[in-house]
């Protein structure tokens, strides 16, 4: 079938690979994400960079590049209709890197992608209906019903991330109060503990000294660094943000009734310091619990790269078949 590039643009990184029919990735790329005020252009330049990096290098035909993007992908494949992180408005992506790439280009949103990595390589092998959970920047979302990515009317199904879980909430980069994402992120990991550290909170007085009292320094990897060394602060948050995280996909639930919830992205890996914490949350929220069987709630099996092995294979696919 021949090999494939898949481009995975998040909220702080474009990252490719060049991946076989397995889901392997044979070599790799990455660039950092412009920043969302400016020029589109400059985005995509940064995705021509890194495939023709990968393509300079390739041993064997290129026949699909595939790319996952954060945000509406309309139905078309073709064209970025909004993306919160990024600068991209009603953006013919596919069009405008037709003549700079090369292959054949197919996009979709960046969780869809992941979604469909682990369904055909990973967590979710053998389940006709799923749902993938990203915590990253934001929250994304994927859902393969009877074996296939379901993405809508307008192809924009799976923003998650933006259901409202609190009524005039914090503010949500799309423009909305109370987004899920807001509560269930790395966003919102961080800035729960910045908001500790800034307060000089006893509490947090590990994290403190972690990053010698400026909070600007807090990520979330080092929230969760210092969680899985033991400290009760870090767990703490880590686990406020796993009970969002049940919370939200409890009500999923209610309205899909999938049969797995694989959840990915760079929080995800606190592992059972999140996972735990979102299965206890999910249980005491489900709908008509006890008296129904209950979706398995697993962390993503290919991890970060499950967005650009998704990407480059649903791309391969719609050029092959």
């Amino acid at each position: 079938m021949g090999l494939a590039i898949g481009v995975d643009i998040g909220g702080t990184k474009v990252a490719a690979g060049i991946v076989d029919e397995s889901g392997t990735i044979l070599r790799r790329a990455r660039a950092d994400t412009p920043d969302r005020s400016v020029h589109p252009k400059v985005v995509e330049d940064t995705i021509v960079g890194v495939v023709g990096e990968l393509m300079d290098g390739a041993d064997r035909e290129i026949v699909a590049v595939g790319i996952g993007a954060a945000g509406f992908v309309a139905a078309d494949r073709a064209t970025i209709v909004f993306a919160p992180h990024l600068s991209w408005r009603n953006e013919p992506l596919r069009e405008r890197l037709g003549d700079r790439v090369g292959p054949p280009i197919f996009i979709d949103n960046d969780a869809n992608a992941a979604m469909w990595a682990e369904n055909k390589f990973g967590a979710a092998r053998g389940e006709a209906d799923a749902m993938m959970i990203t915590l990253g920047t934001g929250i994304g979302g994927g859902v393969l019903m009877g074996g296939e990515v379901f993405r809508g009317r307008f192809g924009i199904a799976g923003e998650f991330g933006h259901m409202q879980v609190v009524p005039g909430g914090h503010r949500c980069e799309c423009g909305n109060r109370g987004c899920w994402e807001q509560y269930a992120s790395g966003n919102a990991l961080v800035r729960e503990a910045r908001g500790l550290v800034s307060a000089n909170s006893p509490l947090a007085r590990d994290l403190y000294e972690r990053v010698q009292g400026d909070p600007s320094r807090l990520t979330g990897p080092l929230v969760t660094e210092v969680a899985q060394a033991g400290d009760r602060t870090a767990v703490e948050l880590l686990a406020e943000v796993g009970t969002w995280l049940g919370i939200g996909m409890a009500n999923l639930a209610a309205a899909f009734d999938p049969g797995i919830f694989v959840v990915g992205g760079g929080v995800s890996a606190a592992g059972e310091l999140l996972i735990e914490p979102a299965r206890q949350a999910f249980r005491r929220q489900l709908t008509g619990r006890g008296f129904r069987p209950e979706a398995r709630i697993v962390r993503a099996e290919l991890g970060n790269e499950a967005g650009l092995i998704g990407a480059a294979d649903l791309a391969r696919q719609s050029v092959t078949g």
